[in-house]
């Protein structure tokens, strides 16, 4: 049959996805219905282009009334982490900032109301507030992008109780108001305190389905139970059980503890003992564990350390950006350069803690990532007790992190197991953080799945490998490189050669292997020329004073199956450890005894 070839323009992935937006974005306006709209979000696939929405969402807000940018603000506090990454939103706010000159062209006000989304975003804690800083690096001199940082950080986040402010400037949810839910919230209250019905209380605050917004019903609950002492234990009652059912998340929790710390010095007006009420209320709840250990309280006056809790949470949010930023560069000595830049060892485990949450919700890829600079991070920068810290601080927090990561529970196994068989943590840890762990409780379980991983026959082999590869594979293929160059080298190879060759090799998380192996190649071959190497590599800076250290400690902690076949292996390594010592390879104070 004859036919006739019609001619359609092609378009490309994106172009399909950029027309689609329109539609979910008018749907969103005209229902509100989130869930709906992250559905849609979802189905369009194509995760790499979710900037688009967010520049596409916001700038079409920007020329509507408050109503539509309150709806906004809410999309996207909702969507993030489930449906938007993090780094998505920031790239989408740099092209919003990059196009602001073209936006204002229609909208006069664009370069205030970029701003104030911006500074809403961080006040939801969806954009870092380094975002500020680091998004001037992608603007020109000329640009207003520039503008609307400066406006965002100087008039809006710099104002006092500006959370507060942010939140009520386009007058509140959705298709209601804050004054609206706040006064719901008042009212359900109340009539809490009068029947104290939990399942109905829970029930009323599930329904008022504002989840970004649970930290005012902490902060009213909490209020209300320093204004009236006999209703506290009911109070204390509803938080915890709201904690417990996962109605309340861990950062609502602390949001609304955290906006009660803002107006301590208001409420001590009307409620002389607001202090010593709120500092008793904090204690219980983290000793109870419905708000997170790491909310810091002072027990000298009763007054919670305001620049402490500030201090922490700056440090949570730089960390997760940085954390981010490693996904994306995998760059290891630029993020502990950073890191000793932050100057605040003291939170290192938090550090831990967020990087194995965040990498646990992540794919397989930046799970091994994750592993590869956490045995990194133990060599150069933290101490075995930060690193037990961490991962006590994750099995505390199991049961919650499960709420938002079903297989939380397997995955954090397998990320201790490594660790285990990574000698980030030594067998007899696992038994430390057991010995503090409630017996009962998810994280013990997460424990032993642990020991049972580690211990298996093969474990190395497969650990190195749980996810598929990656840098995983790229350990055993190191260990095969290392072999052949010191093999190589002893035979009458170049110095210079198999230094570049350690250097090109990329992991100088790993190089107490090739320590190891220069010192046990000594012993079996009678010949010391891997000293000269671990020599020139330690003058040259391809090796530290920690993997030196490393290496040793392994050979040492090796000894007893190496006198098998070596029979004056610790004579051998006693001379080796002095020779270190002498050429500053190692500490004065290294002890030849092996590690228990």
């Amino acid at each position: 049959e004859p036919y006739e070839l019609i001619e359609a323009p092609a378009t490309t992935p994106l172009e399909d996805y950029k027309k689609s937006l329109v539609t979910i974005i008018e749907e969103y306006f005209s229902t509100g219905d989130v869930k709906q709209t992250g559905s849609d979000l979802k189905e369009l696939g194509y995760d790499d282009f979710h900037r688009y929405f967010v520049k596409k969402l916001v700038s079409m807000a920007m020329d509507r009334h408050d109503k539509e940018k309150e709806m906004v603000s809410v999309l996207l506090s909702s969507l993030y982490g489930d449906g938007l990454s993090s780094t998505q939103i920031k790239l989408g706010f740099v092209m919003l900032l990059q196009a602001v000159d073209d936006l204002a062209v229609d909208i006069p006000d664009a370069v205030d109301v970029l701003a104030l989304f911006i500074a809403r975003a961080v006040v939801d804690d969806i954009l870092p507030p380094a975002f500020l800083n680091k998004a001037k690096g992608s603007l020109t001199e000329s640009s207003k992008g520039l503008q609307v940082l400066q406006i965002a950080a100087k008039s809006y986040l710099s104002a006092p109780h500006h959370a507060e402010l942010l939140e009520r400037r386009w007058g509140g949810s959705t298709h209601i108001t804050v004054e609206e839910v706040k006064r719901r919230i008042t009212d359900l209250l109340k009539e809490y305190i009068k029947n104290g019905d939990t399942a109905e209380a829970c029930r009323c605050i599930r329904e008022l389905a504002v989840p970004f917004f649970h930290h005012e019903v902490v902060k009213r609950a909490a209020t209300l139970g320093m204004e009236s002492p006999a209703a506290e234990t009911l109070i204390v009652k509803l938080l915890k059980e709201a904690s417990e059912e996962g109605l309340i998340s861990s950062s609502q929790m602390v949001k609304g503890f955290s906006r009660i710390v803002e107006s301590l010095d208001d409420l001590s007006l009307d409620i002389p003992s607001a202090k010593s009420q709120f500092q008793t209320l904090v204690s219980k709840a983290v000793s109870e564990g419905w708000l997170d250990s790491s909310y810091e309280s002072s027990g000298a006056n009763g007054s919670v350390q305001d620049d402490d809790h500030e201090k922490l949470r700056r440090y949570k949010r730089e960390a997760v950006s940085m954390i981010h930023e490693y996904f994306l560069s995998d760059d290891i000595p630029e993020l502990i350069r950073t890191l000793k830049e932050l100057g605040l060892p003291e939170y290192n485990p938090v550090f831990i803690k967020k990087l194995i949450t965040i990498a646990m919700d992540r794919k397989n890829r930046e799970k091994e990532m994750a592993s590869v600079l956490l045995s990194s991070l133990s060599m150069e920068l933290f101490s075995n007790e930060d690193i037990v810290k961490g991962f006590i601080m994750l099995l505390e927090s199991a049961e919650d992190t499960a709420l938002d990561i079903l297989d939380a529970s397997d995955e954090l196994g397998l990320f201790l197991a490594r660790a285990v068989i990574d000698d980030v943590l030594a067998p007899l840890n696992l038994d430390e953080i057991g010995s503090i762990l409630p017996p009962k409780c998810s994280g013990a379980e997460t424990l032993n799945m642990a020991r049972s991983l580690a211990s298996a026959r093969h474990a190395g082999e497969r650990l190195l490998r749980c996810w598929g590869g990656g840098t995983g594979w790229a350990v055993e293929d190191a260990k095969d490189k290392i072999t052949k160059l010191l093999e190589e080298y002893e035979s009458g190879g170049d110095v210079g050669e198999a230094c570049k060759c350690i250097r090109e090799m990329g992991m100088p998380f790993f190089n107490h292997e090739v320590v190891k192996k220069a010192l046990v190649m000594a012993m079996e071959k009678k010949k010391e020329c891997t000293l000269s190497l671990l020599h020139e590599c330690f003058g040259e800076g391809i090796i530290t004073i920690n993997q030196m250290t490393k290496g040793f400690s392994r050979v040492r902690d090796g000894l007893d199956d190496l006198a098998l076949d070596i029979p004056d292996a610790r004579e051998k390594f006693l001379s080796y450890v002095e020779h270190g010592k002498k050429n500053g390879w190692l500490v004065p104070s290294f002890g030849v005894a092996a590690s228990t």
